[in-house]
């Protein structure tokens, strides 16, 4: 298991995001019975994330995480190799300084917890799930909740 921090914005320096990443990663992916692979975080801006929001999403405006899954960026029919996670990449995760730091201060919880919440979300997002149905909300949200328990976490949609 591979966990890539690419730290833009220096303000980030003072969470030890590399230290949250690889927990939060390490157990997202314990959780579900996968293990190696990379995973790739981009800490950056308000500015930075509104841009990749922007091409990607079509929404040019900040948000907290954005997620990228290895299989939307090497897809087969666009000569890349079939995904594997003992091999490759799962993905791509780009998080964002001010969003995150209003959103830790607005629920009062320490920036920390918010973060390895967002990082076990946008994980989960790249293994697959997603909460654009309550079904598929409840379950990801379960699965959080169940995740971020394991690591002594308080669950986030109860604050």
């Amino acid at each position: 298991m591979d966990v890539d921090v690419v730290v833009e914005d220096d303000r980030w320096d003072a969470l030890d995001l590399e230290t949250l990443a690889v927990r939060a990663v390490e157990a997202t992916l314990a959780h579900r019975g996968l293990s190696g692979g990379e995973v790739v975080i981009l800490a950056c801006d308000d500015a930075r994330i509104a841009e990749l929001n922007a091409d990607f999403r079509g929404k040019p405006k900040p948000t907290n995480v954005l997620s990228w899954p290895s299989e939307e960026l090497g897809a087969e029919e666009d000569g890349g190799e079939p995904f594997s996670p003992e091999n490759d990449a799962y993905g791509d995760i780009a998080i964002a300084w001010e969003t995150c730091e209003a959103e830790a201060a607005a629920a009062d919880i320490p920036m920390a917890d918010h973060v390895t919440h967002l990082i076990v979300h946008a994980v989960l997002h790249l293994l697959g799930h997603d909460h654009e149905r309550d079904g598929d909300a409840a379950l990801m949200e379960g699965r959080e909740i169940e995740i971020l328990a394991q690591m002594g976490l308080a669950n986030p949609y109860t604050r």
